[in-house]
């Protein structure tokens, strides 16, 4: 594994991945006492929409305001991604803790292209590079629904969220500073994206 290399000669290092044990890659970090920027989900406004779902379900976890609300949960990648992602499974688990019954499994993964394009309406030309998301919540007697849908067309937006958390994770670095592990929500907070 590349990060185990970058802790074992103490490299500081930008990761986006939502695979792999992440206790264990955290504490393999945190013993290398490196700098590391480790975030699922390396889009600025997709890792702001993550945080503001977290917020209100903290805000919220206590009462609760979706209880017995059905939920339909779709998503859309490239055919060569294989695991769900795990921005949906983080906006599910959101709102999972404001009282929606609903179990990862059932998030609806879409990688056929003739589907991508007719049900989820893909552009033929993002087809090898996009994310979709859909988020359906209906109330139980079917009279109040909110949808949430952010959809990525290409990896522009990918990779000026890297940039950004590179120049983050380097200013840390020269200040010295005491956190070593951060995220891209920590990067949002700092507020200096190019």
């Amino acid at each position: 594994m590349i990060m185990q290399s970058y802790c074992r000669v103490g490299v500081p290092f930008v990761m986006g991945t939502t695979g792999g044990d992440r206790e264990r890659l955290y504490k393999i970090v945190e013993d290398s006492k490196v700098y590391a920027v480790i975030s699922p989900q390396m889009g600025k406004q997709v890792a702001a929409f993550l945080a503001s779902m977290e917020i209100m379900a903290e805000q919220f976890t206590r009462e609760r305001p979706f209880p017995g609300y059905f939920l339909e949960a779709m998503e859309s990648y490239q055919a060569s991604k294989l695991d769900t992602s795990g921005t949906a499974e983080a906006v599910v688990g959101s709102f999972k803790k404001l009282g929606v019954s609903f179990e990862l499994d059932k998030i609806q993964r879409i990688r056929d292209p003739k589907q991508q394009m007719e049900i989820v309406g893909v552009p033929e030309e993002h087809l090898s590079h996009h994310a979709f998301h859909l988020y359906h919540l209906t109330s139980p007697d079917q009279t109040v629904s909110f949808e949430f849908q952010h959809n990525v067309c290409g990896s522009s937006m990918y990779a000026e969220g890297t940039v950004d958390a590179i120049i983050f994770l380097s200013q840390k670095v020269q200040s010295k500073a005491e956190k070593r592990i951060y995220n891209m929500i920590d990067v949002l907070r700092e507020g200096n994206m190019q």
